[in-house]
């Protein structure tokens, strides 16, 4: 695992940067918002194709045909796989791209009364959504290098993605009539570069094979059977996305960017951590399976349970207490301003709630996946999708209803939610909680299955987490009371500022944890 997320760290701390000269480059206004919807809806089906159901399914795969079979049988298959779902990835794709305004009305039927903001995402979205295509060829070879425990590399493939944004937006975007058009670009020439940096790697382990269409091969066909019906199951947090994005056309401009935003500081703990604990277990898992050992595959879970929560407690805490002040020093220069500041805040604040549950259930879900069970992911999934959606519905129109002023429902109650800014802070929070409910249903199946029989020593370690975490908060919310209006300072004593709150809080609860007797050996993957 550490592999794996010294590389995410690296990726991850660029994706930052990242946002922050998009952040200062464009601001938060229409033409963010367009191209936040188009990078979105290609995105939406990278995490269904590339990192939710297909590297569910394909992995335990994999892993039995590298366990049981011959080299030649795993050539066979990595072959017919790629050619199998490059094949069908580029129909889509042909698709997506003739059919670019039409989805662009579908997904963002907000933009409709406004023609020129309705074109350029048709625009852009025809650049990014070959994307999905080179990306998920990209994931089916960093899935074979972690099947062979080759975690750094694909680990550091995003890099690239990063650098080539920041690239599209302090180099390009000036020399482009429509600037904001660099980044369509720089999504394209990215998800290029990415497939060719893994060929190396998978060439070394003598893996490399030209694509081959094998849709009626016997193991293809347990992969795609797999496949199919956790399509919502293992990515419901994107479909909530999606359906938030649709939702957000809707509301006031600046609503589509600061709901980007949010998600993609999230990502920073949740792709760090939990993409990298679902990401490494999921190999050992199926191997447990396969090899008949259920107390191997018990311990590897309660494992992956132990580790999520000690740390994705103190990162939700730390996200919602310092979600103004993060922002604020990421993303207030150039055009984002003071305002914008307090909108993705708040939407940060919320959405960072329910981050314990988004990396639970990244470990959760493997569990399922492993045991090729893909039915009760699904179940739980799509019933926390229509929670989300109702909570959608049920508190952007309770927000609108207690912060509207006098006038703004005048015209109606669509239009003012152009006018009311905040709303989307009902979609965030209605997504954390949402995923709670998901946690829920699928730790009730694990029990009801019995799959997973609890280690020892779980009452020490929830203690251990208690205090530390109450250690983290007393630090943080000293230092909010002495270090309060963030937006009023410049640039370099916020970034001051919040390093010495992040580190004095950090070194507050590893210290407790420490003192109660928690050691390093503790952690170790069994």
């Amino acid at each position: 695992m550490l592999s794996f997320s010294g590389g995410t760290f690296v990726s991850r701390v660029l994706g930052l940067v990242r946002e922050m000269v998009i952040a200062w480059t464009f601001g938060a206004n229409a033409t963010t918002d367009a191209f936040w919807v188009a990078f979105r809806i290609p995105n939406f089906m990278r995490r269904l194709f590339a990192e939710g159901s297909f590297a569910a399914a394909f992995v335990p795969v994999l892993t039995e045909v590298k366990e049981r079979d011959s080299a030649e049988a795993l050539r066979e298959l990595i072959a017919r796989t790629a050619g199998t779902l490059g094949g069908i990835l580029l129909v889509v794709t042909a698709l997506g791209i003739a059919c670019a305004e039409g989805v662009t009305r579908v997904f963002a039927p907000g933009s409709i009364d406004d023609p020129a903001k309705l074109a350029l995402t048709a625009d852009l979205l025809r650049l990014t959504f070959p994307y999905l295509l080179f990306v998920s060829l990209t994931a089916l070879a960093g899935s074979v290098l972690n099947s062979f425990h080759r975690f750094a590399l694909p680990a550091l493939t995003p890099v690239i993605f990063n650098l080539c944004m920041i690239a599209g937006a302090l180099w390009l975007a000036p020399r482009m009539d429509v600037p904001i058009m660099a980044l369509g670009w720089a999504i394209l020439a990215a998800g290029v570069l990415q497939l060719l940096f893994q060929l190396p790697a998978l060439r070394r382990l003598n893996l490399l094979t030209l694509p081959r269409w094998g849709w009626r091969h016997p193991q293809v066909q347990r992969i795609l059977k797999l496949m199919v019906p956790t399509l919502f199951g293992s990515s419901v947090a994107q479909v909530n996305l999606l359906l938030d994005t649709l939702i957000a056309s809707f509301l006031i401009t600046g609503s589509q960017t600061w709901l980007s935003q949010t998600d993609r500081l999230l990502e920073f703990p949740l792709g760090l951590f939990g993409v990298a604990l679902g990401t490494v277990i999921l190999p050992s898992l199926s191997r447990h399976h396969v090899g008949d050992d259920p107390l191997g595959y018990s311990k590897a879970l309660d494992w992956g349970l132990r580790t999520a929560l000690l740390i994705a407690l103190p990162a939700m805490l730390g996200l919602v207490l310092l979600a103004g002040p993060i922002v604020s020093t990421l993303f207030q220069h150039g055009r984002f301003d003071a305002h914008d500041v307090r909108m993705a805040s708040l939407s940060l604040s919320a959405l960072s709630f329910g981050l314990p549950a988004f990396v639970l259930v990244k470990v959760l879900a493997p569990a399922f996946y492993a045991r090729q069970d893909t039915r009760t992911p699904v179940r739980a999934g799509v019933a926390a999708m229509v929670a989300s959606m109702l909570l959608n519905v049920v508190f952007v129109g309770l927000l609108l209803a207690l912060w509207h002023a006098p006038g703004d429902l005048s015209d109606g109650w669509l239009a003012a939610l152009e006018r009311v800014p905040g709303l989307h802070v009902g979609l965030a929070l209605a997504s954390a909680l949402a995923s709670y409910l998901n946690l829920a249903l699928l730790w009730r199946a694990l029990r009801r299955e019995g799959l997973y029989r609890r280690q020892p020593g779980w009452g020490r370690h929830l203690l251990r987490l208690g205090l530390a975490c109450a250690a983290l908060v007393a630090v943080l919310v000293g230092g909010l009371v002495v270090w309060n209006d963030w937006t009023a300072w410049p640039a370099a004593t916020r970034l001051l500022r919040l390093s010495i709150l992040i580190v004095a809080a950090g070194t507050a609860f590893v210290a407790t944890l420490l003192a109660l007797g928690l050691r390093v050996r503790d952690l170790r993957a069994h």
